[in-house]
């Protein structure tokens, strides 16, 4: 039986009995974490960290960052920024460059991301860290949360199990997107990605 991370998020929620929580939020760009951020904000104090060293080449990168920020200009969220890195990144994933969109590569991609974004809420003492990931539908739920629940347990801070795309989350993403006039890029972030897609 499948594991239903949306309804894990809102049964953790029901804990808090009213107060907020502080919560460092992953975000791999301004249109999927414009939903979650809806979703989460009536119950978390968010900082949204925009940790993304995947994304290439850089002025794609930045793009999608300026295009964040703008978002949580609007909604009036917290913004921590962090170094580019992606030389490192790239070091890392090489041993799985010729893996097919999805697999070990992404896998990989994603505990970078999330381990960052972890240590970060430890060291500033946020109450939980997540991401926005799971609001994709060609990303898995599953992967993502597991990836990210062992992540927390070994740093020692909260994981929030989330499935974003529940609930239509990710049409709602869509329907952001078009009201704030966002941009909407056609792959997920890394040049093996992209060849992916083109290559479709």
């Amino acid at each position: 039986m499948k594991t239903n991370y949306d309804i894990l998020m809102q049964e953790e929620i029901k804990t808090f009995n009213g107060e907020k929580k502080k919560i460092l939020l992953h975000s791999c760009c301004g249109p999927c974490s414009s939903a979650c951020i809806e979703r989460l904000k009536d119950n978390f104090d968010i900082t949204v960290l925009y940790y993304n060293p995947n994304i290439e080449p850089f002025e794609e990168y930045e793009l999608r960052k300026n295009e964040q920020k703008r978002l949580l200009s609007i909604f009036k969220i917290k913004y921590l920024d962090c170094d580019y890195d992606n030389a490192r990144w790239k070091e890392i994933t090489k041993p799985f460059s010729e893996d097919i969109e999805g697999g070990r590569r992404c896998q990989v991609c994603f505990g970078i991301r999330l381990k960052y974004t972890a240590k970060m809420a430890k060291s500033l003492h946020f109450d939980y860290f997540g991401t926005t990931l799971t609001v994709s539908p060609h990303k898995n739920s599953a992967i993502i949360n597991d990836i990210g629940d062992k992540i927390g347990k070994t740093i020692g801070i909260k994981y929030l199990f989330a499935d974003f795309k529940k609930r239509d989350g990710y049409k709602r993403s869509i329907e952001l997107a078009r009201e704030y006039n966002l941009y909407r890029q056609d792959y997920c972030g890394c040049l093996y990605s992209k060849r992916w897609k083109d290559e479709e």
